[in-house]
């Protein structure tokens, strides 16, 4: 068994997609709408994909604070610099839970805390 993706449900799917491309870096693999007032959007070019779902009937999305994707990056600290001149607010963090890891926290437009990582 292989993990093939997460599914995240997003206000403005624009908006998002600005994020996921811009700031995360994924790229748009898949779009297509697959029924009136909505819209899929699969991300990335690994094996485990993001999918964002646009729909027009659900009014309210929110996520629990104890759930988060993580992002490998080269260079916690450019990132930080990346994210600031970006406009966006850091969440929480930096952290380095070992001498191996660092880590910090942004939420994505629709609320969902987004880690960016650094390991050495």
């Amino acid at each position: 068994m292989k993990f093939c993706w997460c599914t995240i449900t997003v206000k403005d799917m624009e908006e998002s997609l600005k994020f996921y491309q811009e700031i995360v870096g994924l790229k748009v693999e898949r779009r297509f709408n697959p029924g009136p007032g909505m819209e899929i959007v699969f991300l990335g070019d690994g094996e485990t994909k993001v999918e964002l779902i646009s729909n027009e009937q659900v009014k309210d999305v929110s996520f629990g604070p104890n759930i988060s994707l993580g992002f490998e990056v080269d260079s916690l600290d450019e990132m930080m610099n990346f994210i600031k001149e970006k406009g966006i607010e850091i969440h929480s963090g930096p952290f380095q839970p070992n001498p191996n890891t660092r880590f910090f926290f942004v939420l994505d437009p629709n609320g969902l805390k987004i880690q960016f990582v650094e390991t050495k």
